[in-house]
């Protein structure tokens, strides 16, 4: 991978020259020198073979080089660090003499530039010597090698173009389950060990070595119709090794109940006893995934009643733990030779393959490297499905493969090798920072995205945004099997996804050797690890002493940040580009304090700050983030300085529960005056609290880029309808949330000082979404009693429609019927408090319906039982007598919808862990 990183710093380097002469003065001929020749360098490691990657005098030599660019990198961002600050405290010094250019002085400037072109200097002549030991100790020469020139460079562009557009023109990413052939037989023998046999309670046991499909197979079996029927009462959690008792017990709890705040900071014997009571008296089903310690389950058995027709199921790779537990085991087997060819075929979705001369020694071939395991069979095919469709092309592959199951007597681990040393370098990266997140974990593409792109993972290409070349880079990996789909949008793109546990090992094994980033589990704690680039930290163990290495480039924390850390983390990584706070499992935050100076971590392009439970107040140096890209609060409250609209780097502001501060220094309204949002011209993304900022159409303005826009609307009439204005101006929105005064009020969110309206009526304001043909997605809040009766004011391409709080009076469904493109509806608490809902005949072609928190309604409307063409139905927190009558009626229509419902526990209600 270290062509990757010399990649990434070569273009880098091409920025430099280009924006920065007049800053770089003599040092230019120096940078220039050193991106040349690690262009060179950068093209030989590229097309190196895989045996010699793996050679010991060829990784020392790359090691060196590495290390000389990350010197180099170290040295220039040092620079430019040292310049922003001169020229902050020079601009402060001048006071109100602000008609004086802010700039560095001339001393200090020289002074400043001798030192890095010194310093690039020496790197220059620390390269030149480890290209020499190259040939000294029997190395070939480098240039002998080589390609060619960069001619070639625009072919391999050139070629990744046409990949992309090929790829494109092919399906769209698909929710993967690793083995989906030769499973019928597995999930018929699990159901009927959960739904038949003793009435007390059963543990049934799944078990095998990774890469079979245990989790696969248990998700099947959990979210088949019978078993959602049978059990009234369902959850499921994964443990992996550095499990938590109390995080399993938050995880089932909120699975199967609704937690309050303070519910959510009980102890684990608490936790325990509310679980207990959750469960008694149910038929339950509770899914300890991956299992690897028995402890776990002797610690939680005394919180699931012993009551008779009980059943729960767990995976686990190792048998004793299962014989151990007194389980009812079930051993996964390895797919046979007819099933690892199905299996083949499917992934690599080539008719062709069937046609060639010798298939029968290829597929015997192919069938003996992955010896029967999914995982192998998937992630080759993957692979496979990549290059050219000819058998020549394929039997190189398998050729490199030889090599590679040569290196150890793990096959698996052999062929996962293979696919990831095939990676483009612009790919590998990528795959390797999804090690970052905990073992399992469902990871939320836009997230990945937003993080590869700030820590310079993605490429230019022509006018593309980096988001959408970063979606290309996801949507390859998923190609190649390298990463899984978790779940998919409303429109086909990813919304999550995941790695199996055995690819992250080796993410995190080859991230380690390329010191792209270290978990803290896998560390000293009592060593200073200076060359740690980026530090992950999953367990509760104090990091200061790491945060005194002044090179660390990113910080991403799943646990609370101390205030020690705190202390360290102003004053000692300036070079810091990503900053993450996500607290895990519902574990929360109080009070967090961010150093009053983070605003000299002049590189940072990240800063997510998730789990706070009570108000965080940003300090106004969040001003001096010049180069922030995304800061992300979730949905916790946050106080934002007024600097924040300083900031035009910001592609992604997500603040939805908060407040706009309106303190302003003296030198500040004098230099500034009121700087509007209209001045972020790199927004795509905004969820912010209304307030004084949306007066002159500012939002408006942002008709370039914008495409998600969620707002909350305690405002003044005017103000609304300045916003009407401008929403109506926002043609290329894809997303849009507006909550209103009614909802706000009730959620305790905050407000502005400005007198506030009584409850308005949304859609007479806007007028009309038809111009928006981009927006798909679209989440009203607040009292609307009675929606547009033409379609032709709706957005026209309009695919997901959520309503909460609207207490809509007449039934929405003869209009929202008509919509063309109405793929998924979500009616929410309080939706609709109408008597009758009547569905249009012929209506809603390709629509998938949520009904959730609708506990008055009591019989299940008829115009949804003669929808024949309702293709999901979930239901949550609806009351028991609609439940009944679901479950209990008889008949054709009735066992159709039964068929169709999904589950009765939404997405973001259940904690699956895979």
């Amino acid at each position: 991978m270290a062509e990757s990183s010399i990649s990434f710093f070569v273009e880098k380097l091409y920025d430099l020259v280009s924006q920065q002469v007049s800053l770089y003065g003599a040092v230019e001929g120096q940078v220039r020198l050193l991106r040349n020749e690690l262009e060179w360098i950068r093209q030989f490691l590229e097309h190196a073979d895989a045996e010699r990657r793996y050679d010991k005098m060829f990784k020392l030599w790359v090691n060196q080089i590495r290390d000389a660019a990350y010197d180099a990198e170290d040295s220039i961002d040092e620079f430019i660090s040292k310049v922003e600050r001169k020229r902050q405290q020079r601009f402060n010094n001048l006071k109100f003499l602000n008609f004086l250019p802010a700039c560095v002085g001339l001393p200090d400037k020289l002074r400043l530039v001798n030192a890095l072109n010194g310093r690039i200097s020496e790197i220059n002549i620390t390269l030149e010597k480890i290209l020499i030991n190259k040939r000294r100790y029997g190395m070939e020469d480098l240039r002998a090698d080589e390609p060619g020139s960069s001619s070639r460079i625009a072919t391999t562009s050139e070629r990744y173009s046409n990949q992309m557009v090929a790829r494109k023109e092919k399906r769209l990413p698909t929710v993967e389950e690793t083995n989906v052939v030769g499973m019928k037989n597995d999930v018929e023998a699990v159901k009927g060990k959960l739904l038949e046999g003793a009435m007390e309670r059963v543990v049934v046991a799944i078990w095998g070595m990774g890469g079979l499909g245990k989790t696969t197979l248990a998700k099947k079996v959990y979210n088949d119709t019978d078993v959602q029927h049978h059990f009234s009462c369902r959850a499921w959690v994964y443990v992996s090794q550095e499990y938590n008792i109390r995080e399993l017990l938050l995880g089932i709890a909120n699975c199967v109940t609704t937690l309050t705040d303070e519910q959510k900071r009980k102890n684990e014997n608490e936790l325990g006893e509310e679980v207990y009571k959750c469960l008694q008296g149910k038929r339950y089903l509770i899914v300890l995934d991956d299992i690897w310690n028995i402890d776990v389950w002797r610690r939680l058995r005394s919180y699931f009643p012993a009551e008779s027709n009980k059943s729960r199921v767990y995976t686990t790779r190792r048998e004793d733990i299962a014989v151990d537990a007194h389980s009812d085991c079930y051993k996964l087997q390895l797919l046979g030779e007819k099933e690892s060819w199905e299996l083949f075929l499917n992934k690599v979705g080539s008719a062709a393959v069937l046609t060639w001369p010798g298939l029968e020694e290829f597929k015997k071939e192919i069938v003996a490297k992955c010896k029967g395991l999914p995982l192998t069979i998937v992630v080759l095919g993957g692979l496979l499905s990549l290059k050219d469709r000819t058998r020549d092309s394929w039997l190189k592959v398998l050729k490199s493969m030889d090599w590679h199951l040569s290196q150890g007597p793990d096959s698996c681990l052999g062929i996962l090798a293979l696919s990831y040393n095939d990676l483009p370098s612009y790919l590998k990266p990528c795959f390797l920072y999804c090690g970052v997140f905990p073992e399992a974990s469902e990871i939320k593409a836009s997230k990945l995205i937003r993080l590869w792109v700030a820590e310079g993972f993605v490429q230019k290409r022509g006018k593309e945004t980096l988001e959408d070349i970063a979606e290309d880079y996801l949507c390859e990996l998923i190609q190649r099997s390298m990463i899984q789909v978790a779940d998919t949008r409303v429109d086909g793109r990813v919304r999550s996804c995941r790695i199996h546990d055995l690819l992250r090992d080796l993410a995190i094994s080859e991230a380690k050797e390329e010191k792209l980033f270290e978990v803290d589990e896998n560390i000293d704690v009592d060593v200073l690890p200076t060359s740690v680039r980026r530090l992950i930290s999953n367990i509760n163990q104090t990091i200061s002493l790491h945060l005194q290495n002044s090179n660390l480039r990113s910080l991403i924390l799943n646990r609370p940040l101390t205030d020690e850390e705190g202390v360290f983390l102003h004053k000692y990584p300036k070079l810091l580009r990503v900053l993450h706070v996500d607290l895990v499992q519902n574990a929360t935050l109080y009070d967090l304090k961010l150093p009053g100076k983070i605003g000299e971590l002049i590189h940072l392009k990240y800063l997510c700050l998730r789990g706070i439970e009570w108000s965080t107040e940003l300090p106004p140096s969040i001003g001096g983030l010049v180069n922030l890209q995304t800061l992300d609060s979730g949905y916790n409250y946050i106080i934002i300085p007024h600097t924040i609209w300083k900031l035009k780097q910001m592609r992604h502001l997500h603040c939805w529960r908060g407040t706009i501060s309106s303190r302003q220094s003296m030198r500040e309204r004098w230099v500034d005056g009121h700087l509007r949002v209209h001045q972020m011209t790199n927004l795509q993304t905004l969820y912010l609290p209304g307030g004084d900022w949306l007066k002159d159409n500012n939002l408006g303005k942002l008709t370039h880029r914008l495409k998600q826009l969620k707002l909350n609307l305690y405002l003044r009439q005017e103000l609304k309808e300045g916003l009407f204005r401008s929403i109506a101006q926002l043609t290329g929105l894809q997303k849009l949330k507006l909550a209103t005064d009614n909802f706000i009020e009730s959620e305790g969110l905050s407000t502005s000082n400005a007198e506030v309206e009584s409850t308005t009526i949304l859609f007479p304001g806007l007028e009309s979404f038809s111009h928006h043909k981009c927006l798909d997605k679209l989440q009203l809040v607040g009292t609307i009693p009675k929606l547009p009766l033409e379609t032709t004011l709706y957005p026209p391409n309009l695919m997901q429609l959520k309503l909460l709080y609207t207490e809509m009076e007449e039934d929405p469904m003869p209009i929202l019927g008509r919509l063309p493109n109405l793929r998924i509806l979500k009616l929410l608490y309080h939706s609709y408090v109408g008597r009758k809902m009547n569905c249009p005949h012929g209506g809603f072609l390709r629509l998938t319906l949520k009904i959730e928190y609708c506990v008055e309604m009591r019989k299940f409307p008829d115009g949804l039982l003669q929808l024949k063409k309702l293709q999901r139905l979930n239901l949550y927190e609806v009351s028991p007598e609609l439940m009944s009558e679901v479950l209990g009626t008889q008949g054709e229509d009735w066992n159709r919808i039964r068929r169709i419902i999904t589950s009765q526990v939404p997405h973001n209600k259940m904690l699956i862990w895979f």
